[in-house]
């Protein structure tokens, strides 16, 4: 007998954490105008949790009501986009899991407010983050206070 696929993840200040036991329904890609400003992106990496059990392990979302029947789920500390909720089930925010690597896309919806340019970006010039020094030296020495990208028993950890 296998144990059901769990996956955790969190927003980025470490505010609020969530743990996914059992496999989603689907991941997908929503490129609807209301998942566009939501994310402040192109387009949103969602995954449904389906029968799934979601735990939220630390704090919880805030919500805001983007129409009669959706609520948007955020980190009202940081912002970090969460949930999508409405009528036919959960979503969580791929990018906001602890290995999104582990929830490929599957499907696209809300395709009739894709941008154009979208499926060209793969065709753009590529270069790493330290390949930016000579317009950008701070780089070198960034220091990240985001949560790290796994389960923590408190946030901030103590220091030694």
């Amino acid at each position: 007998m296998t144990s059901p696929l769990t996956l955790s993840g969190g927003c980025q200040c470490g505010a609020v954490r969530f743990r996914m036991q059992g496999a989603p329904k689907d991941v997908s890609v929503c490129h609807c105008r209301m998942c566009q400003k939501a994310f402040g992106a192109y387009y949103a990496p969602l995954v449904a949790v389906g029968d799934a059990e979601v735990t939220w392990t630390r704090g919880a979302p805030k919500r805001f009501a983007s129409s009669n029947f959706v609520k948007r789920g955020f980190c009202e500390n940081c912002g970090t986009p969460l949930t999508y909720e409405a009528p036919d089930g959960l979503s969580l925010a791929a990018g906001a899991f602890d290995d999104p690597s582990q929830l490929p896309p599957t499907i696209q919806f809300g395709v009739e407010c894709k941008l154009s340019f979208v499926d060209t970006i793969p065709t753009l010039p590529q270069r790493s983050t330290l390949d930016d020094l000579e317009d950008a030296p701070f780089l070198a020495d960034v220091v990240s206070y985001q949560h790290p990208d796994r389960d923590t028993e408190q946030w901030p950890e103590p220091t030694p």
